[in-house]
C-alpha cells in the first residue's frame, strides 16, 4: 500500500496495529505505531528510510509493486536504528550498488548492525542532493535521539523529513494530523517527548533554532512514526520548544507502591492535604505496581512536583519504585521539586533511599520526607495531610 503525500512523494511504510511494546519492553505503545518510509520520484528517485526487520519481506515486495527497484537512485538513511533500517539488508540484495546517504555516525551504526560494506555517501549539514528540479538538503541532528540522526528537506515541495523528531507511536489509517483525534494525537506526542527526548532538550532547542535559521518554507513534516503534519505543521514545532524548556503544568503527581495498604493510605491523605493547601493544583496518584511506567513518566514530565512513596522491605524499597527511579535518572528532569514518604515496621530506610535517589536524578528535595510506623491512625493521617499542605505551599517559585 502506498499513499500519495504530495506531488511525487509517496508514503510506502508499514502500519503496525498490533505493536504494544517498543525498544524491547522499554516503551508502551497502546495505540500501535507506524514505520514511515517515503519514496520521492523526481528525475532521480530517492527512498527515505525503510521499516522494521520483521516486516522486511512484506515491505520489499510492496515496494517492488510500486516501482522497479532498479529505478531507485538513492537511499537516504536518516537514522540507523532497527525500526528505520531493518529492511535494508533485504532491499540491498536487489540493488547492492545504490548509494546510501547518511551521516558518518550512520555509517558506523549501519555497519555495526548489519556488517555490510554498502556504498555509503557521508553527508553533513548543508549538503545537497539533486533530484532534478528539486533538491534534498541534509541537516545533522545528533542525539535526537541517536548520534547518527539527521533530517532532510525537499525543496519545491517544502517537506521536512524529520526522522524521530515530531513523531509519535500512533497507528491510524488516516495518516495526517488533521484527520485523527486531536486529544489522542497530542497525548501520544507528549508521551513520546517525555520518554524519549527529555534528556536531549537543550539539543532540541538548539536544533530547531538552527533549522529555523535556514528560513526554509515549511508545508509538511513527514515523521518516522505516526501521523504526517500537513495542517499547520508549525504547531508541533512550537510544542517541542515549550516541552524542551523545562516544561511543567500546575500539577503534582504522587507515585507509590504498597504492601499492606499503609503507604497507599498515606498517599491518599497526602493528596487530600495538597488539595486543602491549594485547590488550583491538579493532583494525580499512581500505584506503580499496576500502572504503565511510560504513562507515569509522562505525568512526571508534566508536573512541577512529585512525591514518591514505598514501604521498607529488607532495608530497601519495593522493586516497582526502584525501577522507576532508575528510569527517571536517565531522563534528567529539570526544575522539579520532590519529597518522599513511606511506612515501615522496624527499620524504615525507604524514605531516605528515595530522597537520595531523587536528588541524584536532579530533583529539588524540599522536605526530609515523612515516614510512619505500621498502619496510619488518626494522628498519623493528620500528619500526612499536613505534609501535603506544606508540600503544596512550596510549589510557588
Amino acid at each position: 500500500m502506498s499513499i500519495t503525500i504530495k506531488n511525487s512523494v509517496k508514503w510506502v511504510g508499514k502500519i503496525d496495529w498490533e505493536l504494544r511494546k517498543f525498544h524491547g519492553d522499554e516503551y508502551s505503545t497502546h495505540r500501535g505505531s507506524s514505520y514511515n518510509s517515503y519514496l520521492v520520484e523526481e528525475e532521480k528517485v530517492a527512498l527515505i528510510d525503510t521499516v522494521w526487520g520483521p516486516f522486511a519481506r512484506e515491505y520489499v515486495d510492496n515496494l517492488a509493486q510500486e516501482i522497479d527497484l532498479r529505478k531507485i537512485d538513492y537511499i537516504i538513511a536518516n537514522h540507523a536504528e532497527n525500526d528505520h533500517s531493518g529492511a535494508l539488508p533485504l532491499l540491498m540484495e536487489h540493488i547492492p550498488d545504490v548509494p546510501i546517504y547518511c551521516t558518518k555516525k550512520g555509517v558506523q551504526s549501519l555497519q555495526g548492525l548489519y556488517h555490510q560494506d554498502w556504498n555509503f555517501e557521508v553527508v553533513t549539514t548543508g549538503d545537497k542532493l539533486s533530484l532534478g528540479d528539486k533538491e534534498l538538503i541534509f541537516v545533522e541532528a545528533p542525539m535526537l535521539h541517536w548520534p547518527d540522526s539527521m533530517f532532510c528537506y525537499l525543496t519545491g515541495d517544502e517537506i521536512l523529513f524529520s526522522n524521530d523528531a515530531f513523531g509519535q507511536h500512533y497507528a491510524s489509517e488516516f495518516m495526517f494530523n488533521d484527520r485523527v483525534d486531536q486529544a489522542e494525537l497530542f497525548a501520544e506526542c507528549i508521551k513520546y517527548y517525555a520518554n524519549i527526548l527529555t534528556p536531549f532538550s537543550p539539543m532540541v532547542i538548539k536544533k530547531i533554532r538552527e533549522v529555523l535559521d535556514f528560513n526554509l518554507p515549511l508545508d509538511m513534516i513527514c515523521t518516522s512514526h505516526g501521523v504526517i503534519w500537513r495542517d499547520n505543521p508549525a504547531q508541533i514545532v512550537e510544542k517541542y520548544l515549550q516541552w524542551a524548556d523545562n516544561y511543567q503544568e500546575n500539577q503534582i503527581t504522587i507515585l507509590y507502591d504498597t504492601m499492606w495498604e499503609s503507604t497507599r493510605s498515606m498517599a491518599e491523605q497526602i493528596a487530600a492535604g495538597i488539595r486543602q493547601g491549594d485547590d488550583q493544583l491538579t493532583v494525580k496518584l499512581f500505584n506503580l505496581a499496576n500502572t504503565d511506567k511510560n504513562d507515569v513518566i509522562t505525568e512526571i514530565f508534566k508536573s512541577k512536583g512529585i512525591l514518591m512513596g514505598s514501604p521498607t522491605i529488607n532495608n530497601g524499597i519495593l522493586v516497582s519504585v526502584a525501577g522507576l527511579l532508575e528510569e527517571i535518572k536517565g531522563l534528567k528532569f529539570k526544575g522539579k521539586k520532590a519529597a518522599s514518604f513511606g511506612s515501615f515496621g522496624w527499620s524504615g530506610e525507604s524514605v531516605k533511599i528515595i530522597s537520595e535517589r531523587l536528588a541524584d536524578s536532579g530533583f529539588d528535595i524540599i522536605d526530609d520526607g515523612l515516614k510512619i510506623s505500621w498502619s496510619p491512625d488518626e494522628d498519623t493521617m493528620a500528619r500526612c495531610r499536613e505534609f501535603g499542605i506544606n508540600f503544596s505551599r512550596r510549589m510557588s517559585p
